[in-house]
């Protein structure tokens, strides 16, 4: 499994409930990745600056509120106004399934819904990265 992708794990906005990010940031890194927990409370602007400051290959965001549509175009443009088109977004949570093809649409290029099983979770992950163009300065 991966031993050198890096991935940072948040909430974004006012969502305080990461007992799901927390698993899954555990699950990653029992996998082999380096894991970056940013915690709750983040702007999309926070976590841009640890994706250039860590060299992120990957964000991971969980949502429980229902802002996954506005926090997701927020970060992706983020991304793409400062050139970051390879670092991947992955979103987690209670997510209706009307909007997961939406997600994708923005560019999210993983989705999961809760009880996803860790060995989906994990191969999904590892196929969004494997395609990552991301070069360690």
């Amino acid at each position: 499994m991966p031993t050198n992708k890096r991935i940072i794990m948040a909430k974004m906005g006012l969502d305080a409930h990461d007992n799901g990010l927390r698993i899954v940031s555990k699950w990653l890194a029992d996998a082999g990745y380096e894991v970056i927990y940013a915690g709750v409370y983040n702007s999309a602007e926070r976590i841009l600056r640890m994706v250039i400051e860590e060299n992120a290959d990957a964000v991971g965001i969980s949502f429980l509120g229902g802002e996954h549509l506005h926090y997701s175009r927020k970060l992706l443009d983020l991304f793409r106004e400062n050139d970051l088109k390879d670092v991947k977004l992955i979103a987690g949570g209670i997510i209706p399934p009307a909007d997961v093809l939406t997600m994708k649409d923005l560019g999210v290029d993983a989705v999961f819904t809760p009880g996803t099983p860790q060995s989906e979770i994990l191969k999904r992950v590892a196929a969004c990265l494997s395609v990552s163009g991301r070069v360690p300065s």
